[in-house]
């Protein structure tokens, strides 16, 4: 016997209204990589409007190409494009989140990262049927550049303007003169806007991955401040240096298989009256909380990033990037941290201050 389903026709076209929503964003990856890496964007910095050809003619591409990309984007709301004229510009809003890599709102990392994800899949599939982990390490490597990318524009808009004013005497001691740790650094944007920030404070980043920490030193002398920033390889369970003034984890703890571990050394290498800085996506303590554009974006990081992540180091908790402020917290203090408190938060971080 075979039961009768009875489908709502309204909640029907409702869903395949979304389908085509997000098949459109799914779309859009590879297009807007293709207008950053190309430079597509920023010759169309200024808002002057352009034609394809012309815009063609700026960049090296072929015209054909490059009108068909100019249509896609302004479909998609990426470009505004003037029927009478038959041009396409950049309005002032979409310069700064597509073609202003300084900008607190660029967006072009979020869609590389997206690429690496994608180019993953078939690695991702495995271990759903084996249980295994992925290591960071194992991931494309648009995943680590893309990364960077995609934080740095959040850390840049409020690490130095919100985040470190809200703990307790902490940018005092940092414009003194503090001895401050970045744990899981990456390719290192995080360490060297603070030493920017802080010339008189001394910084050291580590991180497990190799290739990124060799991205980092580059960046660093880039950016001028080799003089006070030591990169190095190392676990959260091992880094040295201390006692520091401040450590901080930037969206890395919930990756972690042993969290609670690296809490632990954490604690260990802090001074008596240091602060440990830890930033953490954006996520209520309950899944019914989550379950929203934010928690979409980031149980996907999630399930083919951070849980593979973390099963593929000891212990393997898997917190998971939705794991929240009272588990993240209740990991905290099992490290030895009596006091935590939420210090600050926007709607993709949040900002904990831990303390002996």
């Amino acid at each position: 016997m075979t039961a009768t389903t009875t489908v709502d026709e309204s909640r029907l076209e409702a869903f395949m209204g979304q389908f085509v929503q997000d098949c459109g964003g799914g779309a859009l990856i590879p297009m807007v990589i293709i207008g950053d890496k190309l430079g597509l964007y920023k010759a169309m910095a200024g808002g002057e409007p352009t034609t394809p050809a012309e815009l063609a003619e700026r960049t090296g591409c072929k015209e054909r190409y490059v009108r068909e990309w100019l249509s896609q984007q302004a479909a998609s709301g990426y470009v505004s494009y003037d029927a009478n004229a038959r041009t396409f510009r950049l309005l002032p809003e979409q310069e700064l989140a597509l073609a202003d890599e300084d900008s607190p709102a660029f967006i072009p990392g979020a869609f590389q990262l997206l690429s690496a994800l994608v180019r993953d899949t078939p690695h991702v599939i495995e271990r759903f049927r084996s249980g295994d982990g992925l290591g960071w390490h194992e991931h494309d490597h648009d995943l680590f550049e893309g990364t960077e990318r995609f934080f740095r524009p959040g850390y840049l808009a409020n690490l130095v303007s919100a985040w470190l004013p809200a703990l307790d005497g902490v940018v005092e001691k940092l414009h003194a003169g503090a001895v401050v740790a970045d744990i899981g650094c990456g390719h290192g944007a995080s360490t060297i806007l603070l030493a920017q920030a802080f010339p008189e404070s001394r910084f050291v980043g580590s991180d497990y991955h190799e290739p990124s920490i060799a991205a980092a030193r580059r960046s660093a002398e880039r950016a001028g401040v080799v003089d006070r920033i030591r990169f190095e390889v190392a676990t959260a369970k091992d880094f040295g240096g201390g006692p520091f003034d401040l450590v901080c984890v930037f969206d890395a703890l919930h990756d972690m298989g042993d969290p609670a571990g690296a809490a632990r050394h954490v604690r260990s290498q802090l001074a008596g009256d240091g602060t440990w800085m830890v930033v953490e996506p954006q996520a209520g303590d309950a899944l019914e909380d989550n379950l929203n554009p934010v928690g979409k974006v980031f149980y996907a990081a999630s399930t083919m990033v951070c849980t593979p992540a973390s099963l593929d180091q000891e212990v393997g908790l898997a917190l998971g990037a939705q794991a929240g402020e009272q588990r993240i917290a209740a990991v905290i203090r099992e490290g030895g941290f009596t006091t935590v408190r939420r210090c600050a938060e926007t709607p993709f971080n949040l900002v904990l201050e831990a303390r002996p």
